[in-house]
């Protein structure tokens, strides 16, 4: 039986530009299930990043409903969508976002810190994160002593973690060349084929198509939801 992780009903953002208002959403309505890897995509001005901050509680929908696991969090309090953004969401941006004097271990293991988890358990889980995406021989390498990809990788581990609810990874290629590109959307396939739902939001069709599933925005609305089914 399919279980319902993200639930959005007629949401709506318009952000106030000056004297102007710009409606970014205009009623989008959208499933996520458990254990789906899905791709939102869309041109410039389309609504898929505001979509994205409003998934990953960095933003709140003017009016409307987010629903995350059960949870009614459209209308949460600041510091209500910081819990769930550390308990329930793991992030990974295009341009890493690491600590560059802090080694592979420790920039995995900042999360966990914050959420106050003892040093023994936080060095355990965060090798295991790091082991996880292949980069169990680079835990004690800094971001300068490590490729693109290998970068990503860390930041993709530290996404993982929390066991966060949902991945959500912005233009997570956006940085590489198109062969390191292959390689970081393989790391999401074998997580996906593990059971981690992730959802990913590109401007790139040859990404978008290792998705189960490509939601196309257009002008603040759901355009296309279409299943394209899995690798071989």
């Amino acid at each position: 039986m399919s279980e319902k992780m993200i639930s959005v009903r007629d949401l709506e953002k318009t952000y106030q530009m000056g004297s102007e208002s710009v409606r970014a959403l205009r009623g989008v309505s959208l499933d996520i299930e458990k254990g789906e890897y899905v791709a939102i995509m869309g041109p410039s001005g389309s609504g898929k990043s505001t979509l994205m901050n409003i998934i990953g509680c960095l933003d709140t929908p003017s009016s409307g409903g987010y629903e995350l696991n059960g949870k009614q969090v459209s209308q949460m309090s600041d510091d209500e969508l910081a819990h769930v953004r550390n308990r329930e969401i793991g992030f990974v941006f295009q341009t890493f976002n690491l600590l560059p004097r802090a080694d592979a271990l420790h920039n995995v293991e900042l999360p966990l810190i914050y959420r106050g988890i003892s040093g023994k358990d936080r060095k355990d889980r965060s090798m295991r994160s790091l082991e996880s995406v292949g980069l169990g021989d680079r835990v004690h390498h800094k971001p300068n002593e490590m490729s693109g990809g290998q970068r990503q990788r860390v930041a993709i581990a530290r996404a993982l973690v929390n066991e966060p609810s949902i991945m959500l990874a912005d233009e997570p290629t956006g940085n590489l060349d198109s062969k390191t590109s292959e390689e970081i959307m393989g790391v999401f396939n074998t997580l996906n084929d593990d059971g981690h739902t992730i959802i990913i939001v590109t401007h790139e069709e040859d990404i978008a198509k290792h998705s189960r599933r490509i939601v196309r925005l257009h002008d603040g609305e759901v355009a296309i939801d279409e299943i394209v089914g899995t690798l071989a």
